[in-house]
């Protein structure tokens, strides 16, 4: 008899991972016990325990049906990276054996000649190295190509510079771990042994129909639509948010969820987005490290269950103009092996001490850091996105809430807090609805950094991007005034005195960086401005905060990034920039050239020829002709901007990167707007039968 269905969840969670419970069956007891060491308390691994981890790791793979194994590894490419190699030995008597070695576990040599790397490694200079990265379990992914056991690894270069953003992250990770146990034990902790930061993901993305995708070569290859007019009906009528879940996209939502709890992701939440053919996932929170390398799963997994669904899932931050972008909201506290949140206000949080100066601390950091933070969630489709009524700001701020405002300013003004709001009752006067304590404070979907109870909500984010860069840049800038403030307090007389006095003097310090309004606003803007934040609208003016000299100095005292790796990143942004602009470029070119023109071309022919056809029957064609002009003044329009977007795509001058990834930001793209919009407009005339791509309204409401 089947199991009954609420077990399912219980009984696959988890299956395809080399997790705990699989350590402790397949490891003998003390290498066990090492592993865990490493894995949970940040000791340096055994490498005396590899050979024997190695064996275990296999055996279990096998007895998933796995033939291969590769090391996952997370390129500046903004995906992951494999090169598979089968569990198979040098045959001996016409036989094999199944073998897997410490070393194999250990390192790989991938060619690090064809990855990204911003001039840290020239194409002659081929090697690389993966490194196992013991803190994130292994797991089996499954598909047409088997079962093959992934190994999560960092990626470096043969002089030892890393090339991927693991690397970066947990080195963060050990910074934050550092000097957040330095504020513990400021106010007497002295068990805990770990501050790790957790993460929760929330994933926005859209679902189209694969066939009609397959239709549109810029979905194919761009990621999003580069020409389209609106359809009559879009986001407005706010039917699609929170509302029924149609049955094609809940069966493929089902699947989704089965595949990513097989990989022990927490899927959670699911629901429909703001924009048609728009939803979002969202798993419970998990340290960040691993977080990072489920969310690449989640993404990966989200293409592939919509292709078995004859879907097709758009993970660009605006595959649609018109309507709602898709972000990735990343959840960020701080937790102790011990289960304590640090960014937990508690009952009575202006007798807080140790909350309100990690608060300070945050606000410090992020005001200190705004633009190296911004540019963390520099992508290039998020330039569709940010600064849109539809998603934050391009200027960082922080949105506390009530509560939390009120003691900031209370201490600013006393140097003390001594009072906190409390919850209210929630009565909506109808018998059958039970009251309820409401929240101190609302929630800002506009802020781009708010606190949300007992954690920080960055909500740039791309949907497209690794959530890596944010949160290497979070805990990097957060460790930073945690030192700073420890430098400050450690060996105080008076520490209650202490702290208080410099709490609120990083509140004073820092306040501009609090902003609880509209972010939308135009007012808005001009306030930030008066308050000196900065706007970094575009993605190649952030880039240059990688290598300022607050940024560089910092990095470096936490031996998180060197110079030339700072260096080696923002090249690799503006050639990410300026090659995808010119992918976007090129592909307008072509279906403008091969679909769009010549389409309206035959259609005018066509009108012409009814012109003529109706003037022969003793009828003035006014109306025929009327349309006939306003087509051809749109198609002479059209061609014109073809000829001046073809003209600056040739003429790309010769210069560095940044050099070139302004030309295209400065000539390019308003070029591809002068040409998207005739070419939009004659959609709204010529007639569908001829139009050659699928509109808006067939995409976004016919799945």
């Amino acid at each position: 008899m089947e199991k009954m269905k609420t077990n399912r969840i219980t009984d696959i969670f988890g299956e395809n991972v080399f997790d705990d419970a699989s350590m402790q069956e397949y490891l003998p007891k003390k290498i066990y016990e090492k592993l865990k060491k490493t894995m949970d308390a940040g000791e340096e691994l055994d490498p005396s325990i590899a050979d024997v981890v190695a064996e275990a790791m296999k055996n279990w793979a096998i007895s998933k049906g796995a033939t291969h194994y590769t090391h996952w590894f997370q390129p500046l490419t903004g995906i992951t990276a494999e090169k598979h190699d089968s569990f198979v030995s040098e045959p001996r008597n016409g036989k094999v054996l199944l073998e897997f070695s410490g070393k194999e576990l250990i390192k790989g040599e991938p060619d690090a000649s064809s990855f990204p790397s911003g001039g840290l490694r020239a194409t002659f200079e081929a090697r690389g190295y993966t490194a196992w990265d013991c803190t994130s379990p292994a797991f089996i992914r499954e598909g047409e190509a088997g079962a093959t056991l992934c190994i999560p690894t960092g990626f470096c270069s043969f002089t030892g510079e890393s090339l991927d953003a693991k690397t970066p992250l947990l080195k963060s990770m050990e910074a934050i771990n550092e000097q957040s146990l330095r504020v513990l034990r400021l106010f007497g902790n002295t068990t805990a042994i770990r501050v790790t930061p957790s993460v929760g993901a929330e994933q926005e993305y859209f679902i189209v129909d694969r066939k009609k995708y397959n239709e549109r070569k810029d979905l194919i290859f761009a990621g999003r639509t580069l020409f389209g007019a609106n359809p009559p009906k879009g986001q407005e009528m706010d039917d699609h948010y929170f509302g029924n879940i149609r049955e094609r996209i809940g069966g493929f939502m089902k699947d989704l969820n089965e595949d990513l709890w097989k990989y022990g992701i927490p899927a959670k939440t699911q629901h429909n987005e703001v924009a048609p053919a728009q939803h979002e996932f969202a798993a419970i929170y998990e340290p960040v490290n691993i977080a990072v390398d489920h969310n690449h799963l989640v993404m990966e997994t989200l293409r592939k269950t919509a292709y078995r669904h004859g879907l097709k899932c758009l993970l660009h931050e605006k595959p649609f103009d018109g309507v709602n972008g898709s972000g990735k909201h990343d959840n960020w506290s701080l937790t102790t092996n011990e289960g304590e949140n640090l960014l937990n206000p508690g009952k009575n949080p202006h007798e807080n001490k140790q909350f309100l100066l990690v608060l300070a601390c945050i606000l410090k950091a992020v005001d200190v850091h705004a633009g190296l933070l911004r540019e963390s969630a520099a992508c290039v489709g998020n330039e569709h996105r940010l600064g849109a009524s539809e998603a934050p700001p391009a200027i960082i701020s922080v949105f506390l809430g009530a509560m939390l405002n009120d003691i900031v300013t209370q201490m600013m003004e006393t140097g003390t807090a001594t009072s906190s709001m409390k919850k209210e009752a929630m009565k909506i006067s109808v018998p059958s609805i039970p009251d309820f304590m409401k929240d101190v404070e609302d929630r800002n979907r506009t802020s781009p950094f708010a606190f949300t109870g007992n954690k920080f909500e960055f909500r740039m984010v791309g949907s497209s991007d690794s959530i890596a860069s944010p949160n290497i840049v979070l805990n990097t800038i957060v460790a930073e005034a945690f030192c700073e403030a420890c430098d400050e307090l450690e060996g105080a007389e008076d520490f209650n005195k202490a702290v208080d006095q410099y709490t609120a003097k990083l509140f004073k310090e820092h306040s501009r960086i609090i902003f609880n309004g509209n972010g939308y606003t135009k007012e808005w803007e001009e306030e930030a401005k008066k308050r000196g934040l900065p706007n970094y609208r575009s993605m190649v003016d952030a880039v240059d905060c990688l290598n300022s000299p607050d940024s560089v100095k910092m990095f470096k005292k936490f031996n998180v990034f060197t110079e030339k790796e700072l260096s080696s990143r923002a090249e690799i942004k503006y050639e990410t920039y300026a090659k995808q602009i010119n992918i976007e470029a090129k592909t307008m070119i072509d279906m403008a050239g091969k679909q769009f023109i010549p389409a309206v071309v035959g259609y005018t022919s066509d009108l012409a020829d009814t012109v003529n056809s109706v003037k022969a029957a003793g009828i003035q064609p006014v109306a025929q002709f009327d349309l006939l002009k306003k087509v051809n003044d749109k198609l002479t329009e059209a061609q014109d901007s073809f000829k001046k977007l073809y003209y600056d795509l040739e003429n790309v001058p010769e210069k560095d990167a940044k050099g070139v990834a302004y030309y295209y930001h400065d000539k390019v793209c308003p070029d591809m707007e002068n040409l998207r919009k005739p070419i939009d407009e004659l959609e709204m005339m010529v007639d569908k039968r001829v139009w050659p791509v699928p509109s808006y309204g067939d995409m976004l409401f016919n799945i």
